[in-house]
């Protein structure tokens, strides 16, 4: 009988952004150390013999998909909503100027994120969920089954 169970693969990047009319401190530019855990759920390989064999997904292709989409772009970067009046040349002097459509908050990143992970999962095997840790004390969720 195949089990199916949960996996996550935890991720740590620097990022910086603004939220555009935010009335507090968050309007200006400014950074965070980011956690994010992304939670995968599916079945284990069971009378394989294939190297993956007892796995619902190795980890290495975990990483290799979080990697190339979100912390090899978004590490060391600054994420500003398209809305904001900036001329890209002010920011010249940066090669990691990332313009989203939406305002950059932990929670808009998590959806962001889910939809770009979602693209590139094997089709047996099901984003869960994500975790996105902002600050110390404060972090995000997304869950499949509430979306």
């Amino acid at each position: 009988m195949m089990s199916t169970i949960r996996i996550t693969k935890e991720f740590q990047f620097e990022m910086a952004h603004a939220l555009l009319g935010y009335d507090g401190p968050c309007k200006n530019i400014h950074g965070h150390s980011y956690k994010l855990k992304v939670t995968v759920i599916g079945k284990v390989k069971e009378g394989t013999a294939d190297s993956d064999e007892g796995m619902v997904i190795d980890f290495g292709i975990i990483k290799d998909i979080v990697n190339e989409l979100i912390v090899h772009k978004y590490d060391h970067s600054l994420v500003l909503n398209e809305k904001m009046k900036i001329e890209e040349e002010q920011f010249e002097f940066m090669n990691k100027l990332i313009i989203v459509p939406f305002q950059p908050t932990c929670e808009k990143l998590l959806v962001h994120y889910a939809n770009l992970i979602q693209s590139k999962l094997p089709s047996n095997i099901q984003l869960h969920s994500l975790f996105l840790r902002e600050t110390p004390n404060s972090y995000a969720e997304w869950f499949a089954e509430d979306n």
